[in-house]
């Protein structure tokens, strides 16, 4: 069975000058459709780099990536991003961000008032409705990513792409969104790549947790799976033992990368 998204012995490598800096090394990880998959690692190990080359904002050294078995070179709307800055255009309300991308995408095969309903539909999704006629600067940062979120979610991509999306947020508007996303992924089983320095975020968001090994030339250390049934609900885990043993996991393989850093740096 050939894998929905398949990042394939992929190489990346910076040169400045006369100089090069390899930053990716041999990273190879299939994604089935639906899946929600996180990358956590140290800073600097890469993660968003290889974000990049699965939007296609980046070009891969050596390897490549391939959805729905097609090469991904470039940017396209099969892939979303949602970024940790939400991006949002601030002379414009919440919804004509929003709209911006619907009739980017969908403006020759949906009608005006199909797109307006389509809009508003991804709107209520991360409720937001409600503030449709603000502008950015009338909104919370919480509240900023939830736009984002539905203005990525607007082009109904085949890949949602998230980096470091609740990194800024206050701890309580970030477990809010994150609730909001796993609703949102229940509800629509979109496959989602996730980066992350938040240990517990991506024990319970994810299916399976990919650990980079530290940069240079970073690559993948262990992939984890998260067998934790759905839907997930935050209290419950706190004392479930599958879920303990995932984050400890993840913590131990952190905790050890973090004292090869301090090894050679010693």
């Amino acid at each position: 069975m050939t894998a929905y998204l398949k990042i394939d012995h992929l190489d990346k490598t910076f040169t400045r000058g006369s100089q090069q800096t390899e930053v990716l090394k041999d990273i190879t990880l299939s994604i089935d459709k639906g899946e929600y998959v996180s990358i956590i690692g140290h800073s600097g190990c890469g993660k968003s780099t290889l974000l990049n080359i699965v939007a296609g904002l980046t070009t891969a050294s050596i390897g490549g990536v391939l959805l729905e078995g097609r090469e991904v070179n470039s940017p396209g709307p099969d892939r979303a991003v949602v970024f940790q800055n939400h991006s949002l255009l601030p002379w414009l309300t919440v919804y004509d961000n929003v709209r911006l991308a619907v009739d980017k995408v969908f403006g020759r095969t949906k009608s005006r008032a199909e797109r307006h309903v389509w809009t508003m539909h991804n709107l209520d999704l991360v409720q937001m409705g409600h503030a449709k006629d603000k502008r950015p600067t009338e909104i919370s940062g919480g509240m900023k990513q939830r736009v984002g979120l539905a203005r990525a979610l607007a082009m109904e991509p085949k890949v949602l792409l998230l980096d470091e999306p609740f990194g800024a947020l206050d701890a309580l508007t970030r477990a809010h969104l994150q609730d909001s996303v796993m609703q949102i992924h229940q509800k629509l089983g979109n496959t989602v790549l996730m980066i992350t320095h938040d240990v517990d975020e991506a024990a319970l968001l994810s299916d399976r947790i990919v650990m980079m090994t530290n940069g240079p030339a970073a690559g993948i250390g262990e992939v984890l799976a998260v067998d934790l049934p759905r839907p997930r609900r935050r209290l419950e885990l706190a004392a479930n033992q599958t879920y303990l043993r995932c984050r400890q996991r993840v913590l131990e393989f952190l905790y050890q990368r973090h004292r090869f850093v301090e090894a050679a740096v010693a």
